[in-house]
């Protein structure tokens, strides 16, 4: 294994972290301040603490982390550009709110770049990239076996971005955590609460056929997958009203 192999092995003993490391590594040209805000809200909405419409209000937010609406700011237009959040003139900053239309384009990108992920992942993966997924695996049933929204939301979005750095492909990862962030927010506004079972389920089946080194079959159960999550949606927007303070607190300390 190479010595780059070696470090991506290293940054996995902790997959449950994968999609928000993803998030604070691409931007580390950000002030750390920044960077944190960044990290903490994208956390909040990936784990459903956030719901699409909360506003994010500047002045809560730099209270809470004891830095300047500047830096807030700064934030929140990453977040814009990373298209988690909606900036709307006289109005402030909400989280977004993605339409049907988006949400079908985001998983139809999603089933395109898997398919290469596949076939890829079959190409290159050694023993330890195949024994790092199944560890993954078992965290994910145990946290869907105790109804864990939080944990599950997290780990199911994991397992693909996984896959990705566990084959050292870095940018196909970020571009995956990015996506997987807003199908957060899908999720949220639109999945029924019946499909996270079946999700890890068909991660199962999908790692059995990798390992087998099956590219077909592995190819059509992750097109299966996504389309199966896909048709869960129920295009009913579900909200919430979850304290600004609260979601972000444990990030702020």
């Amino acid at each position: 294994m190479t010595a780059s192999r070696k470090k991506t092995s290293k940054a996995q003993q902790t997959p449950a972290g994968t999609i928000v490391s993803a998030v604070a590594a691409a931007e580390s040209s950000l002030p750390d301040s920044t960077q944190i805000i960044v990290a903490a809200i994208t956390a909040a909405i990936i784990e459903h603490r956030l719901a699409p419409g909360a506003k994010l209000t500047e002045q809560k937010i730099a209270a809470i982390y004891g830095v300047s609406r500047t830096i807030v700011r700064q934030a929140l237009f990453q977040l814009a550009r990373d298209h988690l959040v909606t900036l709307e003139p006289a109005r402030g900053a909400f989280v977004s709110q993605p339409s049907v239309e988006e949400a079908q384009q985001v998983f139809a990108v999603r089933r395109m770049l898997e398919q290469h992920l596949v076939e890829e992942f079959c190409e290159k993966a050694v023993a330890s990239d195949f024994r790092a997924l199944r560890a993954h695996l078992k965290q994910e049933q145990a946290v869907v076996s105790r109804v864990d929204v939080t944990g599950r939301t997290r780990l199911l979005g994991d397992f693909h971005v996984l896959m990705a750095e566990r084959i050292g492909n870095h940018v196909l990862a970020q571009i995956l955590s990015e996506l997987i962030s807003r199908c957060a927010l899908i999720t949220l506004m639109y999945q029924s609460s019946r499909a996270a079972q079946h999700s890890s389920d068909e991660h199962v089946n999908i790692l059995k056929a990798l390992e087998a080194r099956d590219v077909a079959k592995a190819k059509a159960l992750m097109e299966a997958h996504l389309l199966a999550t896909e048709s869960s949606l129920l295009y009913h927007p579900r909200t919430s009203s979850a304290d600004l303070a609260q979601a972000l607190g444990s990030y702020a300390a």
